[in-house]
């Protein structure tokens, strides 16, 4: 055998000898790991229901007990006003880049944000008449 063969079956060894103590380590810490989680879990609390103690079952984030349902259906006068909201609120969404359109424009913006303010106008009005202003 020439020393050039030696040496490379030599290192094959040692990188051989690498892997398996890695793979080693692996395996180690994969254990380790494993029993932590078991340990965790043996000696954590069941959390039944029935293990706590009546202070610990109320509610302590949102105040007191509830007085309805979480389904309860909640009362209509907040839609009309939500409503009339995202229309102002559309209508200042259009009008901030209508200002930069119109200074290359002109005229023909002038009147497209006319009709648009206009069908807006309508809707606010038609709540007016509703009673959409009028909180109860």
């Amino acid at each position: 055998m020439t020393i050039a063969k030696k040496a490379t079956s030599r290192q094959r060894n040692q990188v051989g000898e690498e892997m398996a103590l890695e793979g080693l380590a692996g395996a180690l810490v994969i254990a380790f790991v494993a029993a932590s989680i078991a340990t965790v879990i043996r000696l954590a609390p069941s959390g039944s229901a029935e293990s706590l103690t009546e202070p610990q079952k109320t509610p302590f984030l949102g105040g007191g007990a509830p007085d309805t349902h979480a389904w309860q259906r909640y009362h209509i006068r907040y839609y009309p006003m939500t409503l009339l909201f995202i229309a102002f609120e559309m209508e200042m969404m259009f009008m901030y880049p209508w200002a930069v359109v119109f200074v290359e424009e002109g005229g023909k913006a002038m009147m497209e944000m006319g009709m648009f303010l206009a069908i807006l106008s309508v809707g606010i009005v038609y709540g007016w008449r509703e009673g959409i202003f009028r909180w109860q």
